[in-house]
């Protein structure tokens, strides 16, 4: 990336955060028309950009302001050349309560998107520590299905057009970038458009009399076969639209695979009876992408690729629920580096970043892969361990067998090198370790963190480079 392009980046996310800590309203102007984003710890999607203002301005009222924002880790993304991204980890320090959140770790997850000559807030996504916040009280974001609705509403005034005229349908049709298309009730092409061979290679000579069946994947054919069934037609679940809408792969003539989405109605004759079908398939395949880097911004650590912490509550959550249903014990392994800032003051922070990368990529080598290792701050990392031993002594020891592991992995010595022909260093980092042993859902995902935390405290006052197991909950 380049600096001219990173300089834009930040530019964008520290007038952001300057007018959020502020409280301006004028912040408001800048949400997109089309926004999509989580709020909450647990991830409720917003898809209002109203919805979104609103309750921006009820947090605005709420704490009234200004407050401080403490930038920790900043990570710019390039995505294309119309969308950036930032992930940044912070402190919140609130006024008349500074303590409330400025020991917490904040995470924010920007996506600016450029709409003519402005650059617009197109996602927003706060992930608070679920024991300092409810859902209500922290930002909600834009939707990128938005554009979805508008494009359905479009659809739905062009084929009732479409219907009144053939003449006017491949009038309206021919130069469109969207594929519109019939087939018979056999679901046999009868008519495809010329964008058809734009997006995916094939002249229509190569398709009409052809199964569209041929055209797909076999997830995607099958897909096709119940959504436009006569059962699914008269199914109350589909509500009373005439229209059906789904996402499918289609085949490329060159053997790509693309996303399109497909927006169909049944045509009928005069008796009532299915005679085919008709709609529009439009490539989605670039919102698919940045869809899929969202989500991996969101649930996932921009420096070590780790889960973050509201992905670690999602695997926490369903862990429990297979503990209930099979009574083994789970364990939650909570990891602190002992000797980590002196790297950083030493060496500065792109060193450290090197450091927690590799401290990573240890972790994972200690575990099995249905386990789930993630970076929730600075230099502190939860292990989750799943499906130990059905008797609680055996499974601590199991637990404990493989936070030692770990505490030996990390011992090590690391050999660190900015670039491949600077001068590496060496560096020795211990890491203090709790272990909570838990069994469906006995106690609180809350209390079961404290409890690994605080062991992990434990093992700190004990000398470090350590593991402490937690006590027991009392029932």
């Amino acid at each position: 990336m380049s600096q001219d392009r990173q300089r834009k980046i930040r530019e964008l996310f520290d007038e952001y955060i300057e007018m959020y800590a502020r409280r301006d309203d004028r912040l408001t102007t800048r949400f997109s028309q089309n926004f999509t984003g989580f709020t909450g710890s647990w991830g409720r999607l917003i898809q209002s950009r109203d919805e979104w203002i609103h309750v921006t301005r009820q947090d605005f009222e709420q704490v009234p302001g200004p407050i401080r924002l403490e930038p920790l880790d900043i990570s710019l993304q390039d995505l294309c050349d119309d969308v950036v991204a930032v992930a940044a980890t912070l402190h919140i320090h609130l006024p008349g309560n500074d303590s409330l959140l400025a020991s917490e770790v904040v995470r924010l997850l920007l996506v600016f998107r450029q709409e003519g000559a402005d650059w617009m807030i197109s996602h927003c996504s706060y992930s608070v520590p679920y024991q300092s916040t409810s859902e209500d009280e922290v930002y909600p974001i834009k939707s990128l299905r938005e554009q979805n609705r508008a494009l359905q509403a479009l659809v739905q005034e062009r084929t009732q057009a479409l219907n009144e005229s053939q003449a006017f349908y491949r009038m309206l049709t021919e130069d469109a970038e969207d594929v519109h298309w019939r087939m018979d009730r056999h679901f046999i092409i009868t008519y495809i458009s010329p964008a058809d061979e734009r997006m995916r290679g094939f002249r229509a000579d190569e398709v009409l009399g052809r199964p569209v069946f041929e055209q797909l994947t076999e997830e995607g054919g099958a897909l096709v076969r119940d959504r436009l069934s006569p059962n699914a037609l008269k199914d109350p679940a589909n509500g009373q639209s005439p229209f059906r809408k789904f996402e499918v792969q289609q085949r490329c003539k060159d053997g790509r695979l693309i996303w399109g989405e497909v927006l169909v109605k049944y045509d009928h004759d005069e008796r009532g009876e299915l005679v085919g079908y008709h709609g529009i398939t439009r490539n989605v395949n670039e919102r698919k992408r940045l869809e899929e880097q969202i989500r991996q911004l969101a649930f996932h650590d921009t420096l070590t690729n780790l889960a973050n912490r509201r992905l670690l509550l999602e695997h926490l959550n369903q862990a429990m629920g297979e503990s209930k249903r099979s009574l083994h014990y789970g364990a939650l392994l909570y990891l602190d580096l002992d000797n980590f800032k002196p790297l950083n003051d030493s060496h500065g922070h792109g060193m450290g970043d090197l450091l927690l990368i590799e401290v990573a990529s240890r972790l994972k080598e200690c575990v099995r892969e249905a386990d789930t290792v993630a970076r929730i701050g600075g230099d502190e990392f939860v292990v989750l361990l799943r499906t130990l031993d059905i008797q609680r002594a055996e499974a601590s020891k199991q637990a404990s067998a493989i936070a030692e592991k770990i505490r030996a992995r990390l011992a090590e010595c690391y050999v660190l090198q900015a670039e491949p022909d600077a001068t590496a260093i060496e560096h020795h980092c211990t890491a203090s370790i709790g272990v909570a042993l838990f069994r469906g859902h006995d106690e609180p995902q809350e209390c079961l963190m404290a409890r690994a935390d605080q062991a992990m405290y434990q093992a700190k006052e004990a000398g470090r480079n350590c593991v402490q197991l937690a006590p027991p909950t009392e029932h």
